[in-house]
């Protein structure tokens, strides 16, 4: 017994720790570089890349120095895992970028497109036919800050039509819906204004 208690003693605590907390760090900022990577904003991926590798060297050094310790392995496993988990949580908080609604209905769309308008969101509306006959087809382009806010009034208006959401990686924009309340580029401060 006297035995396990001087190994416990001797076991270094500090080190995992630190190897965790950079790890999560290092993934946090890797998954958010990625995002910018993705929309093709260079600049900042380039920024958030060199910070995410000094930290990383920082981590894996520490790792390599003490190659006997199962606890940094382990923390630098475990910072990995919840780094990526984070890094997606502060992505989903920052909303960066655009995303393009399309919504397809049988119902007659002109309200909706008048309430769209009234709340200046820029739209396209083409005819179409569906399985069901004809339909309507509406393009929305929004900033993701305001996905929500559009998806609840277009369930408003029509509750039971299709709609799909997909990442916009460049839009030009002609028509500036509320747009002009969020700013789409890079703030640790606008994480925390949802």
């Amino acid at each position: 017994m006297d035995m396990l208690l001087e190994q416990l003693d001797t076991i270094d605590y500090i080190t995992p720790v630190l190897i965790f907390f950079a790890r999560l760090l290092d993934m946090t900022l890797d998954t958010v570089r990625v995002i910018y990577v993705t929309r093709g904003e260079k600049y900042t991926a380039a920024t958030l890349g060199f910070f995410q590798t000094l930290i990383w060297v920082f981590a894996i050094s520490q790792v390599i120095a003490n190659l006997g310790g199962f606890l940094n392995a382990f923390a630098y496993a475990a910072g990995f895992s919840a780094g990526t988990f984070v890094g997606i949580y502060v992505e989903g908080k920052l909303a960066l970028g655009k995303v393009m609604l399309r919504l397809v209905t049988r119902k007659n769309s002109d309200e909706l497109v008048s309430v769209l308008e009234q709340e200046g969101y820029g739209y396209t509306v083409s005819k179409g036919n569906g399985h069901h006959g004809e339909v309507s087809i509406i393009y929305i382009v929004v900033v993701k800050k305001l996905l929500k806010e559009c998806m609840d009034l277009i369930r408003q208006y029509h509750p039971r039509s299709f709609i799909s959401v997909s990442e916009v990686k460049e839009a030009q924009e002609d028509i500036m819906p509320p747009y002009k309340r969020y700013s789409t580029g890079f703030s640790w401060m606008q994480m925390w204004k949802r």
